[in-house]
Formats: structure tokens, C-alpha cells, sequence
């Protein structure tokens, strides 16, 4: 309870202060940043000064060598995606294949180096995004519902997704309809979640999530808004998302998928001991990361 009060009573005061009081447009990095830093900045004050529990399971570690093949998934992964979901929109004949409107990237700056530049900015722009992953994925997630991985990735979702909801009407998300794209942005977020659970799971650092949460927002629905949304024909906020979460949707669920069969492989073993130390306890091989 402290955490979700520091959380979205913070954020949401802090919008309130920042754009009605201030008058900053909820694009603005000056409002972004603070509430967005919010769920970090609990995590830290929970466990330093409420629980008293510490920093020992919050994957604080970068895990370099044993993680990169998910640093590489997470970096490269929403620019997969993206190009998923433009193919997606080019097969239904919603978009016409056309990249023009990337030239508007950076002005000034063709489009490819433009989106050279875009995945180069991306890692750098982790520690931005590590806020909320060391607050939602790393902290609250596990002390949802036992930390059983399922049912506690649908709350923080469901959770993530509520405290997003008061940016819809500050001009941060153009909605035409503000309850179908609430719908849609949870469903959105729902799949998300899936995703960086199982990255912060498999990888076993908040870091690995951090980045692909930076891609998510940097790359993904950046370059497909920018391509689905240009323009007076374009699709609209809320088709654009809808068909962005497409592939990710289907991403989530092979993945979930992926963890269901391994936790039926683990199972299906005999109880691996492990002896700690000279007729020690025995414990049975972790099997965290399975979600479903």
C-alpha cells in the first residue's frame, strides 16, 4: 500500500502541479520525467525505510556477460515489431507502403540515419525508463499474488494501466474516444507487461526491461505513429495502438506459451537437491520465469 500511494499519489499530484498549475503540455520532458521516475523512487523508499528489506532481489545487477542475448532482444525487438506491424497494416490495406513520413524523424536528417541514430539514442535512454521498471516489474510484481507469475502480471498491468489513465486527458494521448482508447491502451499495456516480465525473469535484471520498455516507447509506437498516424488520412491514435498491439499480443502469448512448456519440462524431472553444505537443506531448482 505505501508503494501504490507514493506511486500514483505523487505522479498524479505532480500533473496536476506540472500542467495545470505550471501550464506544461504533457509532452514536455520537464513533466514527463518526475512522475514517470515515481514507481523507482517508491521501490527505493519502501525498501529502504518501510519494509526495511533492501535491494537483494531487485536484479540491480547488469548481468552483461550471462544476459546480453536479452539485452539484444530487447534492444532490437521493438524495431522487429514495428516492422510487424507495418506489414500487418500493408496486408489489411490501411497503409500504402510509404516511408516519407520518417524523414520527419529529425529534421534536417534523412531517414535512415535518422533511424540509425534513433536505435543508437535507445540504450542511452534506459536509465529514463528504468523508474518505472524498477517500480512495477522488479517491485511490485513479485509481491502480487504470491508472486505467482500470471495472475501477478494481469494486476500490475491492470495496475500500470490505471495510473497512466489521467495522461488521456491532459493531451498526452490524442484519443477520439476516451473510453475505447483507455480500453485499448490497457490491453496495450496487458501485453507489454507480459513481455517485460518475461525478459526481467529470463534475464534476471531490471536493466534487460528498462531497455525494451525504452524501445516500447522510442522505437515501437514511435515510428508506427509516425507512419499509420501522418497525415489527415491517417489511422488515428487508437487504431494505430490497436494495431501496434497486435504482434505484440501475439509475442506475449508465444512467450507465455514458451514458459508454460518449460515449467511442464521442469516439473516432469525429478526434485533436483542441491546440499548446502555437509547434510545442509535442500531446495528445488528454481523455476521462476514461467509465466502461466
Amino acid at each position: 500500500m505505501a508503494f501504490l500511494a507514493i506511486t500514483c499519489g505523487g505522479t498524479w499530484l505532480w500533473l496536476w502541479v506540472a500542467h495545470g498549475v505550471l501550464g506544461l503540455s504533457a509532452l514536455n520532458p520537464l513533466l514527463q520525467l518526475p512522475g514517470f521516475c515515481m514507481p523507482g523512487i517508491a521501490a527505493i523508499v519502501v525498501r529502504r525505510w518501510v519494509t526495511r528489506e533492501g535491494f537483494a532481489d531487485a536484479g540491480l545487477r547488469p548481468r552483461l556477460r550471462a544476459a546480453w542475448p536479452y539485452y539484444l532482444a530487447a534492444w532490437l525487438g521493438p524495431l522487429a515489431l514495428a516492422a510487424v506491424t507495418m506489414a500487418l497494416a500493408a496486408a489489411l490495406g490501411v497503409w500504402h507502403p510509404d516511408l516519407s513520413p520518417l524523414d520527419e524523424l529529425a529534421p534536417g536528417v534523412a531517414r535512415w540515419p535518422a533511424l540509425l541514430v534513433l536505435m543508437l539514442v535507445v540504450p542511452l535512454l534506459t536509465p529514463v525508463y528504468w523508474g518505472e521498471e524498477f517500480g512495477w516489474t522488479s517491485y511490485l510484481r513479485p509481491r502480487l499474488f504470491g508472486g505467482r507469475v500470471l495472475p501477478s502480471v494481469v494486476a500490475t498491468s491492470l495496475i500500470w494501466a490505471v495510473w497512466h489513465y489521467p495522461l488521456a486527458f491532459i493531451g498526452y494521448a490524442d484519443f477520439e474516444n476516451v473510453a475505447l482508447g483507455l480500453l485499448v491502451w490497457t490491453v496495450s499495456l496487458l501485453c507489454q507487461e507480459v513481455v517485460l516480465a518475461w525478459l526481467y525473469l529470463r534475464s534476471g535484471t531490471v536493466w534487460v526491461a528498462s531497455l525494451a520498455h525504452a524501445g516500447n516507447n522510442m522505437v515501437l509506437f514511435l515510428l508506427t505513429g509516425q507512419l499509420l498516424s501522418d497525415g489527415a488520412d491517417g489511422l488515428g491514435a487508437i487504431a494505430t495502438m490497436l494495431l501496434t498491439t497486435v504482434p505484440v499480443a501475439a509475442l506475449a502469448g508465444w512467450l507465455a506459451w514458451l514458459s508454460r512448456r518449460r515449467a511442464r519440462a521442469l516439473n516432469a524431472r525429478p526434485a533436483r537437491r542441491v546440499l548446502q553444505g555437509a547434510g545442509g537443506p535442500a531446495r528445488r531448482q528454481d523455476q521462476e520465469g514461467c509465466i502461466g
